[in-house]
C-alpha cells in the first residue's frame, strides 16, 4: 500500500503535510536557528525546532528582533539580579523558515502544553509532542520516551491539543515515538495515538535503551505505517537515514510517507540534497553558509561554535585557529573569511562580545581552578598528616596503659598508699603522657 492508495486526515489551513517530505530532525543545539536555515537551503522540505519544555516557555515575552527579523521568545532567569539579560528561550525567523517549522514540545501535562503551545502557534507550522528522548533531563520529568510507558497520560497530552490547538490556530498537531521491546506494544499504543486527531506520527526505529550508535531496527516499520494509513495519519520514519537519496529508497521500501534525518545532518547539511542536484558538499562550502546564517541571525556564539564543530571533519590546520576563537571576528580570522569580517564585527559587537575580555575571564577561571587544586591537594596533605599523628598517639597511648597495667599488679592502690603516694603517681603519669605526645608529634613531622 502506497501513501498515494491511503486516505489521510484533512490537513488545517496553516498546517503542512508530512507526506512525501524529507525533513530535519529535532536536535538539542544542532536544531537552533542557523542549523535548520541550512537544512532549508540544501532542500529540507520541512525542519523540527529542538526540543522546548512547556514550563520554559509559559511566562515568555514575545518580540520581534529588528536588527535580525527574528522572532524570540524570552524570560529573566529566576536568579536574576541588577542588569540581566533574558534568556532567549526560542527564536525563529518567520520569513525564511515559518512556513516549514514544527515545534517539538516537551511536556507531561494536557493543560500546560496546550498553555505553552498558544505561546508560539500563531508563528510556526505545526506542534510536535517529544515521546521519544531517552535523556535524563527530558524523562526524569516525567517527559520524552517516559511518556511511552504512560500512554494515557500521552493520548490526554494530543487530545487536548487537537481540541484547543487547531481549531483555534489551525495548525496540525503531530508526535514522534520509539519503537517498543514488544511490537504488539507498538501496536497498541500506535492504534491509540492515531485515533486522537494527530496528522503525523514520526516513529525513530529504536527501543528507548538504544544509542545512535546501535543500529536502527526497521521491522515493526511496515506494521506501524498500516496502522498509520488505517487512520489516514501520515507516517515518517527515523533512524540510521543518512540522505535525501537514501531517504527517497527507504520511504519506496517501507511505504512510509517521510522521512527524517538527525545525525547526518548535523555533521554536513548538504544531505538534504540529491545527487542530481549536486549531492554532498565540501565541508569548507557547508562552513561557510553556515556561519552566514549564524551572523546573520545573531546566533548565540557558544552553540556556533559548538556547530562549526560538527561540520569540520578530522583536524584540519583552517580549523585550529578557530576553535581558539573567542569570537565570530577570530573564527572568520581563522578560516579566512574577509568577506564576512565586517559583518563578523558588527555582530559581535551586537550580542556584547569582547575577545579581549573573553580571553581574560577564561585566564582568571583557570587561575581559579588551579588554585582551587592546589588548595585541595594542601587539605589533604594536612588531613593525612593529622591521621598518622592520631594513630601514633593511640599506638603509645596503647603501649603506656598495658606497661601501667603490667606494674598495678605489683603496687598498691594509690588510695591504699595515703595522699602524698597519690599525688606523686599523678605527677608521673602527667609527665609520662607529656612524652608519649612528644614522641608521637616527632613520628608524625
Amino acid at each position: 500500500m502506497t501513501s498515494e492508495a491511503v486516505p489521510h486526515v484533512p490537513i488545517p489551513p496553516r498546517g503542512v503535510d508530512y507526506r512525501n517530505k524529507v525533513v530535519l530532525a529535532p536536535m538539542v543545539r544542532s536544531g537552533e536557528l542557523p542549523s535548520r536555515l541550512l537544512a532549508l537551503q540544501y532542500g529540507a522540505d520541512l525542519v523540527w525546532g529542538p526540543e522546548t519544555i512547556d514550563q520554559s516557555m509559559i511566562g515568555t515575552t514575545r518580540r520581534v528582533n529588528e536588527r535580525t527579523g527574528c522572532i524570540e521568545w524570552s524570560r529573566l532567569p529566576s536568579n536574576s539580579g541588577e542588569n540581566v539579560k533574558p534568556s532567549i528561550i526560542f527564536r525563529m525567523h518567520p520569513e525564511r523558515e515559518g512556513s516549514k517549522l514544527i515545534y517539538q514540545m516537551g511536556t507531561c501535562k494536557p493543560e500546560r502544553a496546550v498553555e505553552a503551545a498558544r505561546i508560539v502557534a500563531a508563528d510556526v507550522a505545526g506542534i510536535d509532542v517529544n515521546a521519544g528522548c531517552p535523556k535524563s533531563f527530558s524523562t526524569d520529568g516525567g517527559m520524552g520516551a517516559a511518556l511511552l510507558k504512560t500512554p494515557d497520560k500521552l493520548v490526554a497530552i494530543l487530545e487536548a491539543l487537537v481540541a484547543n490547538i487547531v481549531p483555534e490556530f489551525g495548525i496540525g498537531i503531530s508526535v514522534k515515538i520509539r519503537i517498543l521491546k514488544d511490537p504488539k506494544a507498538t501496536e497498541a499504543l500506535v492504534r491509540r495515538l492515531v485515533r486522537t486527531g494527530i496528522i503525523g506520527l514520526t516513529v525513530h526505529c529504536r527501543t528507548t535503551p538504544m544509542r545512535p550508535r546501535e543500529r536502527a531496527i526497521r521491522d515493526q516499520l511496515p506494521m506501524i505505517r498500516a496502522v498509520c494509513h488505517e487512520a489516514g495519519v501520515a507516517c515518517l520514519m527515523n533512524g540510521d537515514v543518512t540522505s535525501r537519496d537514501q531517504a527517497l529508497e527507504l520511504m519506496a521500501e517501507y511505504g512510509v510517507d517521510g522521512a527524517m534525518i538527525a545525525t547526518a545532518a548535523e555533521k554536513n547539511s548538504s544531505c538534504f540534497r540529491s545527487k542530481a542536484d549536486g549531492g554532498r558538499a565540501e565541508w569548507s562550502e557547508v562552513v561557510e553558509s553556515y556561519l552566514r546564517h549564524a551572523i546573520d541571525v545573531g546566533n548565540k556564539f557558544g552553540n556556533t561554535k559548538y556547530l562549526l564543530a560538527q561540520l569540520v571533519p578530522g583536524r584540519h590546520a583552517e580549523a585550529v585557529g578557530m576553535f581558539r576563537g573567542h569570537s565570530y571576528a577570530d573564527v572568520c580570522a581563522a578560516l579566512g573569511y574577509a568577506h564576512l569580517m565586517d559583518k563578523a564585527r558588527e555582530v559581535d559587537e551586537a550580542l556584547e562580545i569582547d575577545p579581549v575580555s573573553l580571553r581574560k575571564a577564561k585566564e582568571e577561571l583557570e587561575r581559579q581552578k588551579r588554585q582551587r587544586k592546589a588548595e585541595a591537594n594542601e587539605a589533604r596533605r594536612l588531613q593525612g598528616a593529622n591521621a598518622n599523628a592520631n594513630a601514633s598517639a593511640a599506638a603509645a597511648g596503647g603501649n603506656m596503659a598495658e606497661a601501667r597495667s603490667s606494674d598495678q599488679q605489683h603496687k598498691r592502690n594509690l588510695s591504699e598508699r595515703g595522699p602524698a603516694a597519690s599525688a606523686a603517681a599523678a605527677t608521673a603519669a602527667v609527665a609520662t603522657t607529656e612524652a608519649v605526645l612528644q614522641k608521637a608529634a616527632a613520628i608524625a613531622a
